[in-house]
């Protein structure tokens, strides 16, 4: 029986080693999926954002329905009271102050908690290229709250119908803009998202990014919007929440940021603070 012959390498040459397929970004991308639906806490906080979103909605809805009836009853004049038939078109993005809030906290804590949490050097050693875990969040996060703002506008949509109908102030798709309006939640909650993830990772804290963007999207607005001073006035509606509501608006009054101009200068805050991001994250230790 012959034995096969020993293979030999010539003295100095390095062993051969398996090719590595090495780390880019699509598996950066899939690793960030699944640390992202594996969290407990992610399907919380997404379950209460439609909750919220389609809760208010639908309560608005049903508050508004009830009212006009009233008004009906008596014979006066639904204007008169401050009740419009058309404030009905705007119940089904009707919460997305408050889902902005809930879903832009996912956001921040999406790259803070790694930071509070030490688990960030774990995910620089096995991606030595610092932003694509961070571009891979972005993405990741940006779907979810793009999904998450389309399926409760549509749903708080067919859900309140049946309740409308009792009042007999059930309305169609057919209305203007109704569509385009849901739809765009969903870009806006996406923008809102990545904002919040920005803030996240500039500031490492999930408290301090969760109270920061609280104080952006909700304070700010409401305490400027108190201060009569012309150049505070003029700037009101280039804050990224009421720029990025143009987005939801049925009806552009003359003078105001059309929807294609709100969503520029939204996604134009969401742009600066993702590059400031980006910046901290490559010059900064982890």
């Amino acid at each position: 029986m012959s034995t096969p012959a020993l293979q030999t390498r010539p003295a100095g040459t390095p062993a051969a080693r398996p090719a590595a397929r090495g780390v880019n970004f699509l598996r950066a991308l899939h690793a960030e999926w699944i640390k992202f639906t594996t969290l407990r806490s992610t399907w919380i906080l997404l379950a209460t954002t439609v909750a919220v979103m389609v809760g208010i909605g639908l309560l608005g809805g049903w508050g508004l329905g009830s009212a006009l009836d009233q008004a009906a009853a008596e014979g006066r004049d639904p204007a008169a009271v401050g009740v419009e038939p058309q404030l009905l078109y705007l119940m089904p993005t009707g919460g997305i102050d408050f889902g902005q809030l809930i879903i832009g906290s996912l956001g921040v804590l999406l790259i803070a908690s790694e930071y509070s949490t030490g688990m960030i050097r774990s995910t620089m050693m096995a991606v030595p290229d610092r932003l694509s875990p961070l571009f891979a969040k972005a993405v990741v996060i940006a779907a979810v709250a793009a999904v998450t703002g389309i399926v409760a506008s549509f749903a708080t949509y067919f859900l309140l119908q049946p309740i409308l109908s009792g009042y007999g102030q059930e309305f169609g798709l057919a209305v203007e803009n109704l569509v385009p309006s849901m739809l765009l939640a969903g870009v806006y909650l996406a923008l809102a998202s990545l904002i919040a993830l920005a803030l996240g990772t500039l500031l490492r804290n999930s408290a301090g990014g969760i109270v920061t963007l609280v104080a952006l999207f909700l304070v700010l607005p409401t305490v400027l919007g108190f201060i009569q001073l012309d150049w505070i006035q003029d700037a009101l509606p280039y804050l990224p929440s009421n720029a990025g509501r143009q987005l939801l608006a049925l009806d552009i009054a003359e003078g105001e940021l059309t929807r294609l101009q709100g969503g520029a200068v939204m996604a134009a805050w969401t742009a600066v603070l993702l590059a400031a991001a980006a910046v901290a994250t490559k010059t900064r230790d982890v």
